[in-house]
């Protein structure tokens, strides 16, 4: 009896291949396999010879992609994450190690897999995914992302849609988003202008208020960063533990709104509030290793089918849950015409003329499918309303307590921008009166 492990006629052992069980799914068509399928040496040579790819995040999840990319024969992968490794990554960032705490994760992260397995090479970036032009990210296959910020997903999400060239097939990089909180999960396949983009389902999500230890010790981005440092961090440090924080207390909420807001202005961040200090600190929920497994082996397993065309991809989302048993569902999230990003139609608005403009920025907050932090509002004729810089917002924060009709005419269409993000959103204002 032979097999892979067995002796040759020269008596030599010979090793089971590192990638047999890899050539074992493409050196042969299955009753999967999609149409555009050649079995044999060409999928072989995309994966291991011309496939590009880029990981966004080496956090909890892009440990896990980034294991699982190499050793499924990607070759070429390259990684971008702006934070340093903390002491509370160690148990679930297995990349990582004791003497790794304070340096940049994307550098150790890059020189462990390459280490771990030869022949890859992960080029890694310690920095922000905005600090990249187009031309950058134009030069990879697909995206993957695995990133613990709605704000940075919209971001990327939005610069490969805005990417796409109708006339060059080669502008369309296919995204793949994986994210997971808790035992919850989802991993879903992007193809920017064809299939619905991160944006269109922005109403399922709820706002995030809780972030990885890391996140906030490090890199503090938003007004919740501060205060998940203020109550999780320095409230320990200061008072030890003999002395509980008490979420209901009101002494105890003025502490870490003043420790917040102090740490928010040494960062230029803003939006630190009493009811925003008071909702992030009554809701907690952490990150749980196995959970990152399963939705890092889901978005690999869509990597390796777009690069080799071994099987149909995803169409296009699934959900993952594990707090009582394994389950999963998948399904097709549509489009949505009226998306700021992949849609391009303006949203209808009906109000009376009398509304001032002030309410437009409160249904902005308010709408769980645009979730804008700081948007600017301009007209066919203007500026309406600026938050940046100082002399516009200044010139301009008198046009929020003027009624609709003194700014605009029924059927204008408001211009909103938010700097946070690389795209606008259209509303035209329909007068009920």
């Amino acid at each position: 009896m032979s097999d892979a492990s067995s002796s040759s006629s020269s008596g030599t052992p010979r090793l089971r291949s590192r990638t047999a069980h890899i050539d074992a799914l493409l050196d042969r068509a299955g009753p999967y396999t999609d149409a555009s399928f050649v079995p044999g040496a060409a999928p072989k040579k995309v994966l291991r010879n011309t496939a590009k790819v880029l990981v966004i995040g080496a956090g909890g999840l892009g440990c896990e992609l980034l294991a699982n990319l190499a050793l499924s024969g990607f070759r070429d992968i390259h990684l971008i994450d702006m934070d340093t490794i903390d002491t509370s990554n160690l148990n679930r960032q297995f990349l990582f190690r004791t003497k790794d705490v304070g340096r940049s994760k994307a550098l150790v992260a890059a020189e462990f897999v390459m280490r771990r397995v030869p022949g890859t090479q992960v080029t890694a970036y310690h920095g922000r995914i905005q600090d990249k032009d187009e031309a950058y990210y134009m030069q990879f296959d697909m995206v993957i992302c695995g990133l613990d910020s709605v704000e940075a997903r919209r971001w990327i999400n939005a610069t490969l849609v805005n990417m796409v060239d109708p006339d060059n097939p080669d502008s369309l990089k296919p995204l793949i988003d994986g994210g997971t909180e808790g035992f919850k999960g989802q991993a879903r396949l992007i193809l920017p202008t064809l299939t619905s983009c991160y944006e269109c389902s922005l109403d399922m999500l709820t706002r995030q208020t809780v972030f990885p230890i890391c996140t906030i010790a490090n890199t503090p981005r938003l007004p919740e960063h501060c205060i998940e440092w203020a109550s999780v961090l320095e409230w320990p440090r200061v008072f030890g533990p003999e002395k509980k924080l008490d979420n209901d207390d009101p002494e105890h909420i003025q502490w870490l709104l003043d420790v917040a807001q102090a740490r928010a202005r040494a960062h230029n961040i803003e939006g630190v509030t009493w009811s925003l200090t008071q909702g992030v600190v009554k809701n907690i929920i952490p990150a749980i290793a196995s959970t990152n497994a399963v939705i890092a082996a889901a978005c690999t397993q869509e990597a390796f089918k777009l690069a080799t065309t071994c099987a149909p991809p995803l169409n296009n989302y699934m959900m993952y849950a594990g707090s009582d048993s394994v389950y999963t569902y998948t399904f097709e999230h549509e489009r949505r015409p009226d998306c700021p990003v992949c849609g391009g139609d303006a949203r209808d608005v009906s109000l009376s003329r009398s509304t001032p403009l002030a309410h437009i920025l409160e249904l902005l907050a308010e709408s769980a499918d645009v979730q804008l932090k700081r948007p600017s509002l301009a007209g066919p004729s203007g500026p309406l309303f600026f938050q940046a810089p100082p002399q516009l917002r200044e010139a301009t924060e008198g046009n929020l307590v003027r009624p609709l009709s003194e700014l605009l005419q029924h059927g204008d269409e408001i211009t909103v921008t938010d700097q946070a993000l690389p795209f606008q959103l259209s509303l035209r204002i329909l007068f009920t009166d």
